[in-house]
């Protein structure tokens, strides 16, 4: 059985000036999703539907729920917490 085992990044605090960042990566993020989703013959529905490979976040980053860009940020987040865990620093 298959048990994850993700880098602790707890610890890690983002700083505030990387907010803008993480927004962006999370729009990015959706982006690639959905281009991937497109190219594997997938459209907007408003269900989604493995079957007939509909889904409603086949739609603009900005139009998403918000509980659905969230995820993106999470995702965006996580990485960024990551790169600064392993010694990397960001600079603007």
């Amino acid at each position: 059985m298959y048990t994850p085992t993700p880098i602790d990044t707890r610890n890690i605090l983002l700083p505030a000036e990387l907010e803008q960042l993480v927004e962006q990566m999370a729009k990015n993020v959706h982006e690639v999703w959905a281009e991937s989703r497109i190219k594997q013959g997938w459209t907007y529905g408003e269900q989604r539907n493995d079957a007939l490979k509909t889904h409603p976040c086949l739609i603009p980053y900005e139009d998403l729920p918000e509980e659905e860009k969230e995820y993106d940020r999470n995702t965006s987040k996580e990485t960024l917490k990551l790169i600064m865990k392993l010694g990397f620093h960001i600079h603007q």
